[in-house]
């Protein structure tokens, strides 16, 4: 009797062991990528000091583009993985955007302070090219809609100018790895406002639209300036002083009108 009691009790801790049975045969439709963006930032350092910072500091990237003559890229983190690239952060909606994008660094010094004004560092015609190269995979991958390739400063206008004035969006959106306004639909747009540029509650509701953290004050507060800014960076880089005016209001309106 107690070689079969003993017998009955191996048997459970068997069970136990082996976990309840998995049935797999109901997969749900009811799903999506975990990664939704993909996030462009420069390092403002060298190569060398890039990866460094990249691997061993208390940041992290899935991807840098060097600055050699063939502009390497180098894979930092598994895309499955959270790298820490984002830090507070929020678009169109999401907050914390380190849980779902990707992180592209390049290297580039970003800008330097002159006597005679902010000097901002181009990005060569190889990193371009490798970063197309590189978003077109990623999107083609994770199914990532081109409006969702975003600059840290667009997540984080308060504390961030990455990738700058001089990032190739233009180029990007050529390439169908990004967005960029109908030119002429702009042309007539900013005619409209020319008479009447917008006020403060309607800049608010677009920018917030278009997806940018943006306060609802109804108020030109600084928050909202550098919202503004962060977007004429972006869509109009020869002046983003943050100041309302009919042609950021025209590139504006068009872009979400395509939303």
């Amino acid at each position: 009797m107690k070689f079969f009691s003993l017998i009955a009790f191996l048997l459970v801790l068997a069970g136990c062991a082996s976990g309840p049975r998995l049935d797999t045969s109901h997969p749900s439709v009811n799903h999506d990528n975990r990664i939704q963006f993909v996030v462009l930032h420069y390092t403002s350092a060298s190569l060398e000091r890039s990866l460094a910072l990249l691997t061993h500091g208390e940041v992290s990237a899935h991807y840098l583009i060097g600055d050699d003559k063939s502009a390497t890229v180098y894979k930092l983190v598994d895309e499955g993985r959270r790298a820490w690239h984002a830090g507070d952060s929020e678009w169109d909606g999401r907050t914390w955007l380190n849980s779902s994008s990707i992180g592209i660094e390049i290297v580039n010094p970003g800008f330097v302070d002159t006597p005679t004004g902010r000097l901002w560092y181009p990005y060569s015609e190889a990193q371009v090219q490798a970063l197309i190269a590189l978003l077109k995979d990623i999107s083609q991958r994770n199914g990532i809609n081109p409006r969702n390739i975003i600059g840290h400063s667009d997540i984080a206008p308060m504390r961030k100018l990455d990738p700058g004035p001089l990032f190739p969006w233009k180029r990007l959106a050529q390439a169908g790895v990004g967005i960029w306004p109908d030119e002429q639909a702009v042309i007539r747009q900013q005619a409209v406002f020319a008479a009447q540029v917008p006020n403060a509650s309607w800049f608010q509701a677009e920018l917030a639209r278009f997806g940018y953290p943006t306060p609802r004050t109804g108020e030109w507060d600084v928050a909202t300036h550098h919202v503004l800014a962060a977007f004429q960076m972006r869509f109009r880089p020869t002046r983003f002083d943050g100041m309302p005016d009919a042609q950021s209001a025209a590139i504006l309106q068009v872009l979400n009108q395509t939303k």
